[in-house]
């Protein structure tokens, strides 16, 4: 994993520009810690910071492979699960290969098959091909968008990266927030509209699109793959065991790498799946006992309160499993003080406020698992493809006409100044309704189906995406790469297609994951109910972000007062978030989540010298 950017610029000899490539580089270092490496032609620069996962010796990026009068470089962030088999594909075609690095194959399969190549990968990825001879680039991302690629169109030329912060270090891109970026903040954040970089000028490539630079243009841009309603053939038996078989594929082929691998065990049913995969196949290869990490709250056990998003605690779960398992476990063990304190890098590392301390509980324990792992492997995403949240069960928020995790805009807009954001509600509307449409159905399906298929798409596009934006952005941060196996291609193909009866199977939420995984697991895991990433319960947590926004809304130089009415946030903290009746976003994100969001807000405004416009 990595971190990559470029610049092309028919404006100006870039050759000049080193202090600006060495900042834009910079920027990227916690992605990649272990080496750097720079392309540099007059109008192009391609840079790469790399954290070394597989082949050292022969992964240095940029790299570049010359065949006959042609040359092609790329930059590369992520991981290919079928390299072998690409590999093989193309010594038939007559290449060869100086080492066993995935990025020698993605280049090599870029040159025969060019953008057709895209329909062949099985993994997370952004990268970008520069084919001097033609002086045209390419970009691309993974179909579910878990790798991340921002850019921004400048004249006669373009500028990328993996981050935000990354284009922000170049000049030519100034932090300035616009309208419809306050919508994006206010209105639908953490969320964030596919390819909306929410900064003005600054776009990300969606997941599943490509884009080609030519000339001095932009010249092509379009999704290579989109999911589409297919006749689901299977019985119950057969739905099962191709369930149980493209989650098994799909975590063993993501186990690969040169450098030491542990598993996020929460001791719910997702992470217990792979865990459980991972050990076995550990023990068939004779490696080492598998290592896994859970995390928890200083006297979170003592504070902890059941509710219909968290029914139950981890603790017993984790144990259960890891003895079931063999593995080697380790709690990671968060002070409440600290989770207040680590929401500063939290926004910095996503370049945007997030999930405030769902955030930076994450970039904590990744920084704790990274001082012994490289890799880690993680269960997000099976709850958007399979039907795992609450909001899947309950027939009135199912067919409530709008996004699920934040029904309502009245909390949002009533933290607002009067007047600040215009036509708010059109905007979140049209977002809404430009997702639902791109459902694809079939002609015999019914309202039901109709509608899970909608609120696939939704949970695809917008909750997933919040998560593996987190995901990416907090591990990363620390130099961890961290893979989710449930975001495996086919695997999404086959459950957007799979009848609501079988993902409900025996009235369940994930009926059917949890049938594949009879015998596999023990049955208090199978049974199970669904319990979310934990989160502190402890009011000193509570106490600090209350006294953190209570500074801020009191320090007339805060720029979250430009935005905010100062009256309604000050209920917010009298009212220890009693004042916000509804989640601010998922079940997540309540009283003390919204006090933190504004906390990312402010820090986000200063750090970033955000300029409204």
């Amino acid at each position: 994993m990595c971190g990559i950017a470029g610049w092309i610029d028919y404006n100006r000899d870039l050759r000049n520009d080193g202090d600006t490539i060495r900042r834009m580089t910079w920027t990227l270092a916690r992605r990649g810690p272990d080496a750097e490496g720079v392309y540099l032609r007059e109008n192009v620069c391609l840079m790469h910071r790399r954290l070394i996962v597989i082949d050292p010796e022969n992964g240095i990026q940029p790299m570049t492979i010359e065949r006959g009068c042609e040359s092609y470089t790329i930059v590369y962030n992520g991981e290919l699960y079928n390299t072998e088999d690409l590999r093989k594909e193309l010594l038939s075609a007559g290449y060869s290969f100086r080492g066993h690095s995935d990025t020698e194959v993605l280049l090599t399969a870029f040159i025969h098959w060019g953008e057709d190549c895209l329909q062949k990968l099985n993994g997370i990825y952004a990268f970008a091909v520069w084919d001097e001879k033609n002086r045209r680039l390419t970009l691309a991302r993974d179909r579910m968008g878990v790798k991340p690629l921002f850019y921004s169109v400048i004249p006669r030329g373009l500028i990328f990266g993996s981050e935000i912060k990354t284009l922000l270090a170049n000049p030519l891109i100034k932090p300035r927030l616009d309208n419809d970026g306050l919508k994006e903040i206010f209105l639908l954040g953490p969320g964030r509209t596919g390819g909306n970089g929410v900064i003005k000028g600054i776009e990300e490539l969606k997941p599943a699109e490509f884009m080609v630079f030519e000339g001095d243009r932009v010249t092509k841009k379009a999704k290579y793959w989109n999911l589409r309603a297919v006749e689901h053939t299977e019985d119950i038996k057969g739905s099962v065991e191709k369930v149980r078989f493209l989650i098994t594929d799909a975590v063993k082929r993501q186990l690969v790498s040169d450098v030491p691998l542990c598993c996020f065990l929460s001791g719910g049913l997702d992470s217990s799946i792979i865990s459980k995969i991972a050990s076995d196949d550990y023990k068939a290869t004779g490696k080492a006992p598998l290592n896994t990490y859970s995390v928890n709250y200083v006297d979170n056990k003592r504070f902890f309160k059941k509710s219909l998003f968290q029914p139950n605690s981890d603790e017993e779960y984790i144990r259960m499993m890891s003895e079931h398992i063999g593995s080697e476990h380790r709690e990671v063990l968060l002070d409440n003080e600290d989770l207040a304190v680590y929401l500063d890098e939290a926004a910095i590392a996503r370049d945007l406020p997030g999930m405030a301390d769902v955030d930076s509980s994450l970039l904590m324990f990744c920084r704790e698992i990274k001082k012994d792992f490289t890799v880690a492997v993680s269960g997000e995403c099976a709850d958007e493809i399979f039907g795992g949240y609450p909001w899947y069960h309950n027939r009135e928020i199912l067919y409530r006409d709008t996004f699920p995790w934040s029904q309502s805009l009245d909390i949002r807009f009533s933290l607002l100044k009067q007047g600040l954001i215009k036509d708010g509600e059109e905007y979140v509307r049209q977002r809404y309704l430009d997702t639902v449409n791109e459902a694809d159905t079939l002609p015999g399906d019914d309202e039901l189906e109709k509608r899970m298929r909608q609120m696939f798409m939704l949970n695809l596009n917008w909750f997933m995406q919040t998560l593996l934006d987190r995901k990416d952005r907090m591990s990363m941060f620390c130099g961890l790469e961290v893979r989710v196996p449930f975001c495996d291609h086919r695997l999404v193909e086959y459950a957007y297609n799979m009848p609501w009866s079988l993902k409900s199977l025996n009235g369940r939420e994930k009926g059917v994951v949890r049938e594949a995984m009879k015998g596999i697991l023990p049955d208090e895991i199978i049974e199970r109910k669904k319990s979310p990433y934990p989160k502190t319960h402890n009011p000193k947590y509570l106490s600090a972000v209350k006294n953190r926004l209570q500074r801020i809304i009191d320090d007339p130089s805060s720029p979250l007062l430009q935005l905010v009415d100062k009256q309604k946030v000050q209920e917010i903290i009298d009212s220890d978030g009693a004042a916000l009746t509804s989640p601010w976003y998922g079940q997540l994100m309540t009283g003390p989540q919204l006090m933190a969001y504004l906390i990312q807000v402010d820090v986000w405004m200063r750090e970033y010298k955000i300029e409204l416009v």
